[in-house]
């Protein structure tokens, strides 16, 4: 069980039907633990560490291993393999919306809905396509990163969470960065950060719902806008919740999002 070691895997729940949820950059699973109490008495629940992050085993890691997102997309996999999980339903915040975009494209008899939280195929703008940032600001926030990570993640987490009014949420996404294995945090940082998935996005079959936050500097509108029309067949729910962690800012609006569409 080399999977659910690495990835520091636990499963609750009364249910059978497994739901696998995978945390966005910087955090680990304890960012969903105000949405999971809510489908524990009728699903399998399955939360994991991506590798760097939270308690995950980070002694096999690579950098030429770990090398895009479809690596990521390949861990999930492996741990649904090795637990033997079908018929899943995978829940993707931020990064991780991604993640578990190409996983399905890569096995899609194995997932049955897919959930996309704060979802962008690509932060960066590029013709008539709004990611939000240009290649600068890009670059610009990937060479504070590597320059002061801790300083970095002081003063980008409170802008990706969002909610200046509740400043307590922006100083938990600070903690969390904090804990993270510091170079595989740089690694996945470019890795997150430069992906270009938008031509990933019409190869998804998934019955897919797309979780688009209000006032999110991070993933704008018109990033949901755009992930809704290029696949196929997926919902797109707006919600009031600001900023880009709206499991963490406001459960209950997402809890109640997820359960209508399930």
């Amino acid at each position: 069980m080399e999977a659910v070691k690495k990835n520091n895997v636990k499963v609750i729940g009364k249910g059978q039907k497994p739901m696998l949820f995978a945390h966005g950059y910087g955090c680990d699973q304890n960012m969903w633990r105000y949405i999971t109490p809510a489908f524990e008495a009728d699903y399998k629940v399955v939360l994991f560490d991506h590798i760097g992050f939270g308690g995950s085993d980070t002694t096999d890691y690579t950098k030429e291993h770990y090398d895009s997102l479809k690596a990521y997309a390949a861990d999930v996999l492996e741990i649904c393999r090795e637990l033997g999980l079908q018929d899943v339903v995978f829940v993707g915040h931020s990064v991780s919306a991604m993640i578990g975009a190409l996983a399905a494209i890569m096995e899609p008899e194995r997932f049955s809905k897919l959930i996309l939280i704060s979802p962008s195929p690509s932060f960066i703008n590029d013709g008539e396509y709004t990611g939000g940032f240009t290649k600068e600001d890009i670059q610009g926030l990937l060479n504070s990163l590597d320059s002061d990570y801790l300083g970095w993640s002081s003063t980008i987490a409170p802008v990706i969470m969002g909610n200046p009014a509740r400043p307590e949420l922006g100083q938990e996404l600070v903690g969390s960065f904090c804990r993270s294995n510091l170079e595989i945090a740089k690694d996945f940082a470019h890795i997150t950060f430069l992906s270009d998935n938008r031509k990933d996005l019409p190869q998804v079959k998934t019955e897919t719902l797309i979780l688009q936050c209000t006032d999110d500097a991070i993933a704008p509108l018109s990033v949901g806008e755009y992930t809704h029309r290029n696949i196929a067949g997926s919902k797109l729910v707006v919600l009031e919740a600001t900023g880009h962690c709206p499991n963490l800012s406001a459960p209950e609006e997402t809890v109640m999002a997820m359960k209508n569409f399930l």
